[in-house]
């Protein structure tokens, strides 16, 4: 079992604006990380603060890049992934379309500049009126972004996730069902324990904190993922759970945002590591965890990727505290699922 190795979104070790980027990385260090999923907003926020310019050209992207990467490096962290690629299929609007297939390409040179060759794209979560829920225009502009990066030298990968709250691809088997389509090797799956839970077993605008028939429907889920999801079509799995809102997450509550759905402000303001009940968590994360592992049979990176209000809190110790509480619930996930 030796080849599990956990990693951590430098997201979540506090927010770019608020925390440098190097002191994120020396704390994931400290504690025990061994990789690191790079946001492009640290890489944007880097570039201002290296280049003093408030909006970096591609140039100075770049740049920050390599010197993230030389920072990573003299930590000994592998960058196990670019995220998130936002916003990109089933546009309504072609003009954008095209215009993120300009931006992939820098996105390219960037993940060559950080020495990864995984993208992830995040289903789209635009509102409804801007997207087709056509299946087949999904495929074709992942398709097309697919055949583009198999081109490169290395070539890229897409590791496509379903959110809980994405407007169409919103469940991991659809997202499954478009990289079906797709039918390209650089085309697969982030796996994330709090999207495949919170969308089929929890519902923070739910006075119980879930679905109706939450138990039973997870099980079906999960038993058809172990069945039908080839290994090779996963590329890395994400693990952490989220708070039970103490109040639905409805009109009201200190977390709603109008024109936003339940689960997205509950993803953005009350995630959790595994196991932290002292917190709220509450989901059937090791469950899911223990399907994936134990059922898919896979090995290799598993992030600890948290999202969360606190992560927006000021104060040297922000990261630290952040790594700190990331590695405990990594050392017990080991643990539990008998993997050391």
């Amino acid at each position: 079992m030796a080849n599990f190795r956990p990693a951590v979104l430098s997201a979540s070790l506090g927010r770019a604006w608020l925390h440098d980027f190097e002191k994120k990385a020396q704390q994931a260090a400290k504690y025990g990380f061994e990789g690191i999923e790079v946001f492009y907003e640290d890489l944007d926020y880097l570039a201002r603060q290296l280049h003093k310019v408030d909006e970096p050209n591609e140039d100075q992207i770049l740049a920050a890049a390599e010197h993230a990467k030389k920072v990573l490096d003299s930590l000994n962290l592998t960058i196990i992934g670019l995220q998130p690629f936002l916003f990109y299929e089933g546009l309504l609007d072609r003009q954008q379309h095209a215009r993120l297939i300009e931006k992939i390409k820098l996105w390219f040179k960037i993940a060559k500049r950080l020495g990864t060759n995984t993208i992830q794209i995040p289903a789209n979560f635009l509102p409804a009126g801007q997207l087709t829920g056509d299946m087949n225009v999904i495929v074709d502009d992942m398709v097309e972004l697919s055949d583009l990066a198999i081109k490169e030298d290395p070539p890229i990968r897409f590791a496509y996730e379903a959110l809980c709250w994405s407007t169409h691809v919103d469940t991991w088997e659809k997202s499954w069902l478009v990289a079906q389509k797709v039918d390209r090797p650089n085309f697969g799956l982030c796996l994330d324990t709090f999207n495949i839970a919170g969308r089929v077993w929890g519902d923070p605008a739910s006075s119980t904190g879930k679905v109706p028939n939450a138990d039973a429907d997870l099980k079906a889920s999960l038993d058809r993922l172990v069945h039908e999801v080839p290994l090779d079509k996963v590329f890395y799995i994400q693990v952490v759970d989220a708070e039970r809102m103490e109040a639905p997450l409805v009109k009201g509550h200190a977390f709603h945002v109008d024109g936003n759905p339940p689960r997205m402000n509950w993803s953005r303001n009350a995630r959790a590591f595994i196991y932290e009940t002292d917190r709220g968590a509450y989901l059937p994360v090791e469950q899911v965890a223990r399907a994936l592992i134990k059922g898919l049979g896979y090995e290799g990176w598993v992030s600890m990727e948290l999202f969360s209000r606190t992560m927006s809190e000021e104060g040297e110790s922000v990261p630290a505290e952040h790594a700190r509480r990331g590695i405990t619930a990594w050392k017990k996930f080991m643990q539990r699922l008998n993997l050391t």
